[in-house]
């Protein structure tokens, strides 16, 4: 996204997280713009039941955290390392001015703040008003267009879990096991040693 040269130049450091390792809590205010160096994170509530809901998850180069920063809100969700990670974090009055002094940055931000609120209005209405099989179909076509999933002879390999594609979806992950199946079945996705393919 932004490159780590210019996050340096403006006071980032680099931080490392352990896998499990929360980042920042839901409830807490954002002091700081995170952008991913290497690894991988998700943001994530829990409802009262303890069932896990996947708001995002976020890869090499990609920021995430960025909304609560700019109204000055609490997060609403957590976020957590998926794995070990290495992380730029720079400080929100540092951030404001990168962006004051770098107009063509302020507009890659705007452009991936606007994919995110799309993503969430198209999945909003996949779960509300779609069966299983639709919900994961549109979360993979959506994870290959925007997490550029790598693409080999098999099509493209599908990185999220099964129980990740549950907790994006808001689906158990015995649905999703027999959505993909079915889709299986239709064409639609290919399974070779227990990997997705699209």
């Amino acid at each position: 996204m932004i490159e780590a040269e210019l996050l340096e130049k403006y006071g980032a450091v680099k931080k490392s997280f352990e896998k499990g390792e929360i980042i920042f809590e839901e409830g807490n205010l954002p002091a700081y713009y995170y952008q991913i160096v290497s690894g991988e994170i998700k943001m994530s509530n829990y409802n009262d039941d303890g069932r896990e809901f996947i708001q995002g998850i976020f890869y090499k180069e990609q920021s995430f955290g960025e909304p609560p920063l700019f109204l000055n809100q609490k997060y609403p969700a957590n976020s957590i390392a998926v794995e070990d990670s290495q992380i730029l974090l720079l400080p929100k009055s540092n951030f404001m001015k990168l962006l004051e002094e770098n107009p063509a940055i302020s507009i890659k931000i705007i452009e991936n703040l606007a994919q995110r609120l799309y993503y969430k209005s198209v999945m909003a209405a996949e779960i509300s008003t779609h069966e299983p099989e639709h919900r994961v179909l549109k979360l993979i076509d959506h994870g290959i267009a925007y997490f550029n999933f790598q693409k080999d002879k098999n099509g493209y390999l599908i990185n999220f879990t099964r129980q990740q594609i549950g907790d994006l979806t808001g689906l158990r992950v015995e649905t999703v096991i027999r959505a993909i199946k079915a889709l299986e079945k239709k064409g639609e996705l290919k399974i070779i040693n227990r990997k997705v393919y699209r």
